[in-house]
Order: C-alpha cells, then structure tokens, then sequence
C-alpha cells in the first residue's frame, strides 16, 4: 500500500474554499485530471432496485464527459454509485469515514472495490490518519469533504432522517448544486429526497439534466430527436409543429395559425404521413 499526503495547494480548486479545510489529507491513487468536475452521489444504505437502476442509468449517461464520480465508499449507494462510475470508465474517488490503512479501513467489505478504484486510475481521500478507525462523528466529518470538493451533489434516495441530507445541506451551504432524483411518495426511502425538491433542489431524471445544467450539452438527446425528425418538415409544417407543443383542436389549430382550413388540412396530413402527429379524441398532438 502506497500512502501519499495531499497539502492544501494540491488539493481540488473547490475543496480550498470550504470553510475550515483540512490541514491535509491522505491519498491513495491519482486525483482526475485538472478541469474534471467533480459529482458526489449519495443515498440510503437501504436501497430499492429502483435507486439502484436510476443510480446506474444516471452515471452511465455520463460516460466520455470530464466527471469524476465522489462518494464515501459505504454499502449500499455509495457503493453502487463507485462501481456505476467503473464500468462507464468515469474516474471514481472514494472519501470513507476511516483512515486508509487496509486494517482501518471502512466498511472492511469494501476492501476489494477501494482496491478496484485505485487500480482504475482513481482515489481513495482521507484526512484521518491511516490507522484511525470508523466512529460515529467521523461520517458527518467525512461529509464536509464529500460536499466541499464536488461541483454539486446529486441524490437519489434518502429517508427523512437519514445522514445523506447531512451532505446535501452542507453543499448548499458551500454554493453548491444539489440535486435529487423524485420517486414515490409512498417510499419512506423518498422522503428526503422529496424534501430538498421542495426546497429548491433541482430535480434529475437522467444524466443529461446535469450534462445541461453544468454547460456540457446545449440539448438533450430528445430535444435532438425532435429536431432531426422536423429536418425534413417544410417551414409551414414546422410552425405547425411548434403549434402542437401543446394539444389542440383542428379548429383551434386553423385559428392559430391563420391558415384556411384547406390549407391546413394539407399540412395536417403531410404530418400524419411523417409520423409525427396524430389524432385522438378531437384533438391533434405531436407524437414526441
């Protein structure tokens, strides 16, 4: 086991501005490359499948964009979110509530996945000496450093009480994005996350949220779907189209766009053929 000490100018931009920012910290591995942002995941230890395919989806949007994946290498989210991170090739820091030593580390069934991270070319951070070993204060302590050094904080479950709100509300004290997968409100697992959404977290149902919301995409890929289908439309089915953002009645249609209802009807049917409206129930909708 190779140990390395990080001094404050060797840490991430984001971690220095923290208050109170470690002396220094333990590392083992590499940090990302300069200009990687870096994306905490947290969420409950007591996962559902549906966290945990939400978890994997979400990360694998990410493949091939300059994100490192943080998180504190616990059972359950935590550990989904690294190994999500290794099979799409995004570096993966790992931040757990102990000192690094295999014989402190914490949990210890993470022994081989810390191994993994490392040997894939990412970190495992701690400012705890290397023997220190897990105590119940250590976690919100590790928490800070999880909050202070990513760009923003993504969660995708957490109960009302549960510990991963701990580092939500410490990145928003630090300026940072928080942002939370919905899910039923009939989970007790959705309860937290529930309550950073109405408190201004913004909601994420794909990686390309966070991709847009970080200026890495200008577009979705269904944003880009839609405009490849209209390529081919005429200036006047276009205007159609963005007529039929919303439902409408034939009637209402010809209104608005001013055309005679021949006219209309025409473009209505060119639509049709294309594929790209249909009508149900009186009225008219786009089928994307």
């Amino acid at each position: 086991m190779i140990l390395a000490t990080l001094a404050p100018q060797g840490f991430p931009p984001q971690l220095r501005e923290i208050p109170e920012p470690p002396a220094k910290l333990y590392i083992r591995g590499a940090l990302p490359p300069e200009g990687t942002l870096y994306l905490a995941v947290v969420g409950s230890r007591k996962y559902t499948n549906y966290g945990k395919e939400v978890c994997e989806k979400i990360i694998q949007d990410l493949r091939g964009y300059p994100l490192a994946i943080v998180s504190g290498l616990a059972i359950g989210m935590d550990s989904i979110a690294h190994r999500a991170a290794l099979d799409a090739g995004l570096p993966t820091v790992a931040i757990p509530g102990s000192g690094l030593d295999p014989s402190a580390l914490y949990p210890a069934t993470n022994r081989a996945l810390a191994e993994k991270i490392v040997q894939n070319g990412g970190a495992l951070l701690s400012e705890f000496e290397p023997d220190f070993k897990a105590t119940i204060y250590s976690f919100p302590q590790r928490n800070r450093l999880m909050a202070g050094i990513s760009r923003g904080v993504l969660i995708i479950e957490a109960a009302e009480k549960s510990g991963t709100l701990i580092t939500a509300r410490l990145a928003m004290d630090y300026n940072r994005d928080v942002f939370a997968v919905p899910s039923s409100i009939f989970s007790p697992n959705a309860a937290g996350a529930l309550r950073l959404l109405k408190e201004g977290a913004a909601p994420v149902t794909s990686g390309e949220d966070i991709l847009l919301a970080w200026g890495l995409i200008e577009t979705t890929s269904t944003e880009r779907r839609e405009a490849a289908r209209l390529d081919d439309c005429s200036d006047a089915e276009r205007e159609i189209m963005e007529l039929l953002r919303e439902p409408s009645s034939k009637d209402d249609l010809i209104r608005r766009s001013g055309l005679s209802a021949a006219e209309t009807n025409t473009l209505l049917s060119a639509l049709e053929i294309k594929g790209l409206i249909k009508e149900t129930m009186g009225e008219v909708r786009a089928r994307f």
